[in-house]
């Protein structure tokens, strides 16, 4: 009998042990989670970072913008020209639709600013 009450104080020891293992390996791998988005973050490309002025930029400029940097910019105009009524919500399938609309009339009228292109495309 007492040896199998020691058998069983050894096995719970090792159970809230093993438990408590996990526990720093759980939390262990979310702290290397968020330093890694953390250096990832910091060490993204300043290099390639731009201040890009909305109000000179001419659709044909905008065309020849990095895939990247035309869906940035799409979100920030669908925000800029979106009234302060409107219900707070994220649509990305009207977004891309909105941004192939501006895209194509960027296309036909290269010469055009980009905020008056917008304007007649994401504008109510």
């Amino acid at each position: 009998m007492l040896r199998s009450r020691a058998t069983a104080q050894r096995a719970s020891r090792f159970t809230r042990a093993s438990r408590l293992c996990t526990l720093q390996e759980s939390l262990l791998l979310k702290v290397l989670g968020v330093v890694l988005i953390a250096a990832s973050v910091v060490s993204a490309h300043p290099c390639r970072a731009q201040t890009i002025d909305l109000a000179t930029l001419k659709c044909k400029e905008f065309i020849d913008l990095s895939k990247e940097t035309i869906a940035t910019l799409t979100v920030w105009l669908d925000g800029y020209y979106t009234d302060e009524e409107d219900a707070a919500v994220f649509e990305p399938d009207k977004l891309k639709i909105k941004a192939e609309k501006l895209s194509a009339f960027c296309a036909q009228n290269p010469k055009i600013g980009l905020m008056t292109a917008a304007e007649s495309v994401m504008a109510k």
